[in-house]
């Protein structure tokens, strides 16, 4: 069994280095990817898996203006009324830490969730949960299993702290192969990663099978659910795996205020697990410490504020069906989502895509996977996405 350990020196090393030297620093031009380093290609394109790409801009410390930013994922309509209120009245404490409000918090949370307290850890925005479990599971080498493509943020950490990726490819269906999944595990295998909908598909696995593929498999290994954005569907609440936690299982369930209450500035993300599993995170990372004191009682408002959560649900959907309107008019056949974005096949290579729509001051995403090329568009506005059609009718002519 693999048991390297690494000190501050060896991390920094071991984070730029590869076995063909060719890594970069932080993708800084997108909030939502992970902080941990990329591996490139010979044409500067971020290499995920051997199926899985994302192309990248020529300089992607560039900020270009945009008018239409959808490459984040970002909420346009956000934050809410009621969070924002309690932003600006809670403004003059930014000067101290948050630790009882956090508290408040965290019982507002575990109430909502029907958990207890202990089953929440806090963290600034989901990912930062998802980097920090990555980093305490995998110090000492061992493997993730997950779908590919997957959202990377958990897979590159774990990768850059000794671990090493399993991915699975999703089914024709774009779901999650849950049968090939655990058949993937081994002795090695530290963590099943699931990403529910998932990202940057935007698809969904059965709610049912997943549920019943958790309770099985987290008897053998942990298994971490991203649910970023499941408040996106009608009835995302009956299709979370929350309710696992209180029958004991060792699942870890990561939520996010960045989606659909719109504060992914503010930084406010919980994850739900069972408290000896966040024993063992929180022996080597500190929970709650990168939330600030305004975030805090941001958060506890926008919880309160049912009318703006269902507001920005309707938007989205609103947007994705006038999107899916327009890719028809234009003979493309889109991967239908269940979140605030969607994905969709470009004959055209990945970066002079990203390049033309740049042009046009329109921001999105290009991958490679399942052997095509794909651009993923966030939900704006729909006067932001009335940009976004109106530019691919042009660059694809």
């Amino acid at each position: 069994m693999r048991t390297t350990r690494l000190n501050r020196r060896d991390w920094l090393k071991k984070g730029m280095l590869t076995a063909g030297g060719v890594m970069a620093a932080p993708y800084f031009s997108f909030a939502e990817t992970s902080t941990a380093p990329l591996q490139l290609d010979q044409n500067g394109d971020a290499i995920y898996s051997p199926f899985f790409k994302e192309y990248l801009p020529k300089n992607f410390r560039e900020f270009p203006v945009l008018e239409a930013k959808l490459n984040a994922n970002e909420n346009p309509y956000g934050p809410s009324p009621m969070a924002l209120d309690a932003l600006k009245n809670s403004a003059s404490g930014g000067n101290r830490y948050a630790w009882k409000e956090l508290f408040q918090l965290v019982d507002k949370i575990a109430k909502f969730e029907g958990v207890t307290s202990k089953n929440i850890m806090m963290g600034p925005g989901s990912s930062d949960l998802l980097e920090k479990t990555a980093m305490v599971l995998f110090m000492n080498g061992g493997n993730v299993v997950s779908a590919d493509p997957a959202y990377m943020s958990l897979i590159r950490v774990a990768e850059a702290a000794g671990g090493s990726w399993k991915p699975v490819p999703l089914k024709d269906d774009w779901s999650h192969d849950l049968k090939a999944m655990e058949a993937a595990i081994d002795e090695e295998t530290k963590l099943v990663y699931i990403c529910n909908p998932n990202n940057p598909t935007g698809t969904i696995t059965d709610s049912k099978e997943l549920l019943d593929f958790c309770s099985r498999v987290s008897e053998k290994v942990p298994v971490f659910v991203d649910e970023a954005y499941l408040w996106f569907l009608d009835d995302g609440a009956k299709k979370s795996m929350v309710s696992l936690i209180n029958e004991g299982k060792d699942v870890i369930i990561a939520r996010t205020f960045s989606k659909i209450h719109g504060m992914a500035g503010l930084r406010v993300g919980y994850a739900v697990a069972q408290e000896a599993t966040l024993d063992k995170l929180q022996k080597i990372t500190r929970a709650g410490m990168g939330i600030s004191y305004p975030s805090v009682y941001a958060a506890m408002g926008a919880m309160d504020d049912a009318e703006f959560i269902e507001s920005s649900r309707l938007k989205n959907t609103a947007c994705r069906e006038y999107v899916y309107a327009e890719l028809t008019k234009m003979g493309i056949e889109y991967v239908p989502s269940h979140t605030s974005f969607m994905i969709f096949p470009i004959e055209m290579e990945g970066k002079e895509f990203l390049k033309k729509m740049t042009d046009l001051k329109v921001g999105v995403r290009a991958f490679n996977f399942m052997g095509k090329n794909w651009c993923r568009v966030s939900m704006g506005t729909m006067d932001e996405m009335k940009l976004f059609t109106d530019a691919l009718g042009k660059v694809i002519v």
